[in-house]
């Protein structure tokens, strides 16, 4: 065995099943909480509108402790802001980044 091999093999951590089933839960989830959002807003903005605000919300999401529980609140607020800004035609917020 050379000193590469057995710094590679000390690096090498096994991930538990429970957190590969946790974490897989919670990305089932999310997945349903866009279908839901999905149906109620179906018509207030265009595919593409929609889908930026549900990606900026589930990012933000992710950086919680909790994304399950705060991302359906999230994507409210950004599709709310989206759907405002796209009505009527206003710029939003300054400090509001828009990841197209």
């Amino acid at each position: 065995m050379n000193i590469n091999q057995g710094i590679a093999n000390e690096s090498v951590r096994i991930v538990p099943d429970s957190w590969i089933a946790s974490s897989h839960r919670l990305i089932v989830g999310i997945e349903q909480a866009k279908r839901d959002l999905a149906a109620e807003h179906k018509f207030e903005l265009p595919e593409r509108l929609f889908r930026v605000a549900l990606n900026e919300a589930e990012a933000l999401a992710w950086e919680t402790e909790y994304p399950q529980l705060v991302f359906p609140s999230l994507a409210e607020e950004k599709i709310e802001a989206i759907s405002a800004w796209y009505g009527h035609g206003e710029p939003l917020h300054s400090n509001y980044a828009m990841a197209v």
